[in-house]
């Protein structure tokens, strides 16, 4: 066989083998699995590696904003008219929270440690100073009325004290004082009596430059999922607040971080103990974050809904069988007895009624949802934005006329959003991450591509190298004569 002809054959033959090859890799996932499973093993608490550094101490800036509402109708709703509130703010703190006295155990399966969290006023990001007032409604009273509402000669005492010291169903303070905290008169008092009470007061007093307890984490190093997932909080397992086993678990990681190769089908578990609960996010829909792709994860309404559409939740109604109803949770029971009521901003998600009790509430899935968007490859968060609402309960108490003629609301008084976007240098690192695993997911199709083409030069050779038989007749006769 000439040489010519071998060669074209050679190039025939190449052809065939690559497109085979290419589309046996394709059907086989053997690249995408091969770089999953690299970065599974990669991607554990581990001194030395860059997820263990971004845990310990988030590289990107996290800011924590509040939003107050403003009681504009305080004598009218003494009078049992509807509140009316203005939504003021934000109130932005840059947040620190690295993980401190961190001790590796069971082998380097796991991991204690403690979250401190230091908040610093950003008075260029805010709406005013520290010292801005509002009116919102006196948490510390209504806490003691509630708590002293049954015993008729108690209650006539504080509210005897109470009308002496002008103190009522609301109050005006500043923004530092609601959040920090502040000395309370009314505590103050009752701190003779009861000397474990204290008497001051804030929505987050004691949460600057603190902890919210002791963590023990799972490193991933057994198991990728078990990345970062909490095994116990403060020495517990489970918690003792709720009354059911279901509604009690610690479920999933802390939301600062998650396990690498995240699925669209998956259920993302989320321990927050700001709402003393394990929550879920699900998978809702593709995202970019300077220009890395992610998946974007929110809590479904199912989460927070009423044990009638989700029974799960019933074991969420204290005491037992008292819900309040879908969007709201009642979380006296792991705050001091203090009627809290969390919920998203302004009742998003919630029954209707609670957002028309209260004049001013606007519910928009965009300002008020909380998301989670996370580069599926890695689990590093991208973006995220944590919304909570801080209300309490009130209701008019026939002991103590502070309450007048109130109707039962759930009163909001201050929103939270606590957000993060990745940084540029740990995006760029990221966008390396997203190259490769480009580079080597399309090297099946590289091959595939390949033997199109040589597969192309085959046929053009073949039509090159055949001499059609028409034009070998015509040459025959001039030959001859």
């Amino acid at each position: 066989m000439p040489l010519k002809t071998c060669c074209i054959y050679t190039t025939g033959v190449f052809s065939l083998l690559l497109l085979i090859l290419g589309i046996s890799l394709v059907l086989s996932t053997v690249f995408p699995h091969f770089l999953q499973t690299t970065v599974e093993e990669e991607i554990v608490l581990k001194n030395g590696t860059e997820a263990f550094e971004a845990w310990e101490d988030p590289p990107a800036p996290i800011y924590m904003q509040f939003y107050f509402f403003n009681l504009t109708n305080p004598l009218e709703v003494l009078d049992g008219d509807r509140p009316a509130v203005v939504e003021i703010g934000p109130y932005t703190y840059r947040e620190y929270r690295p993980m401190e006295q961190v001790v590796f155990h069971d082998n380097g399966t796991k991991v204690t440690a403690v979250n401190t969290k230091t908040y610093i006023f950003q008075r260029n990001m805010s709406r005013g100073p520290e010292s801005d007032l509002i009116r919102t409604v006196n948490v510390p009273a209504m806490t003691v009325m509630e708590r002293f509402k049954d015993s008729t000669i108690v209650a006539n005492l504080i509210s005897a004290y109470m009308k002496s010291t002008g103190e009522g169903l609301f109050t005006t303070r500043t923004v530092g004082e609601l959040l920090w905290g502040y000395e309370d008169g009314l505590l103050k008092a009752l701190k003779t009596i009861h000397p474990d009470l204290d008497d001051v007061f804030g929505l987050f007093y004691k949460s600057n430059a603190s902890n919210d307890g002791e963590y023990v984490f799972f490193t991933g190093q057994q198991n990728y999922k078990d990345f970062a997932r909490v095994d116990t909080w403060n020495g517990k397992s489970s918690l003792d607040w709720w009354t059911s086993d279901e509604c009690n678990m610690i479920n999933g990681t802390n939301g600062a971080s998650f396990h690498p190769v995240i699925t669209k089908n998956e259920v993302l578990y989320m321990f927050s103990s700001d709402l003393c609960r394990s929550l879920y996010g699900l998978y809702e829909t593709e995202v970019s974050v300077k220009g890395i792709p992610g998946y974007r994860f929110s809590p479904p309404s199912e989460v927070f809904a009423n044990s009638t559409v989700n029974p799960a939740n019933a074991g969420f109604c204290v005491p037992a069988g008292n819900c309040l109803g879908s969007g709201v949770l009642n979380v006296s029971v792991c705050k001091q007895g203090a009627p809290i009521i969390m919920s998203s901003p302004h009742f998003y998600q919630a029954d209707e009624k609670f957002v028309k009790d209260v004049f001013g509430m606007r519910p928009k899935k965009e300002q008020h949802q909380t998301v989670i968007d996370i580069n599926p490859l890695t689990g590093f968060v991208l973006q995220a934005a944590k919304r909570l609402q801080v209300n309490v309960y009130v209701e008019k108490i026939p002991t103590f006329s502070q309450t007048g003629n109130v109707r039962t609301v759930v009163f909001p008084v201050v929103y939270l959003n606590e957000s993060v976007v990745i940084d540029d240098a740990s995006a760029e690192k990221l966008h390396k991450i997203v190259a490769v695993k480009n580079v080597v997911e399309n090297v099946p199709f590289m091959f595939i591509g390949l033997g199109i083409l040589l597969g192309l030069v085959f046929m053009f050779l073949m039509c090159r190298h055949k001499v059609p038989e028409s034009t070998a007749a015509e040459r025959q006769p001039l030959l001859t004569s």
